[in-house]
């Protein structure tokens, strides 16, 4: 005796995207759950989970074979997640895409900020060495 299954397609931030068989009526922490869950963003060591926002969209093909987005998920990580996460129905062929965002801390607005500083410091010294 089989069960009928949905093929449900997962891309983002995950332990590993792709196409899932799943069973009929796998909610989407179960999906999320099967793809490895969420992913660190860049596989960063330290990340500072209190700032840290998780998107989860679920998109699906209309009467037109146009994407249409049919649900949308926002909240912070160590909030708990929507009971409407949990209760939103997944057809066949849903694509859910997750995404993991956070604020940008001190230490990357200096990853950027240092190495333009950088270039413009030996610039600045390569200039001075030519004019004399």
């Amino acid at each position: 005796m089989g069960q009928l299954v949905d093929s449900i397609n997962v891309w983002g931030d995950v332990g590993s995207s792709g196409r899932y068989l799943v069973p009929e009526g796998t909610n989407l922490p179960d999906l999320i759950s099967f793809s490895f869950g969420f992913t660190p963003l860049g596989r960063e060591a330290s990340i500072d989970w209190a700032k840290t926002q998780v998107e989860v969209k679920v998109s699906r093909f209309d009467d037109n074979r146009r994407i249409v987005e049919v649900a949308y998920f926002r909240y912070r990580y160590h909030d708990p997640e929507p009971v409407e996460l949990w209760e939103f129905e997944l057809q066949n062929n849903d694509i859910v895409t997750l995404q993991v965002r956070r604020r940008p801390s001190l230490t990357d607005y200096i990853g950027v900020i240092a190495p333009v500083l950088t270039v413009l410091t030996t610039s600045l010294i390569l200039w001075e060495r030519l004019r004399e």
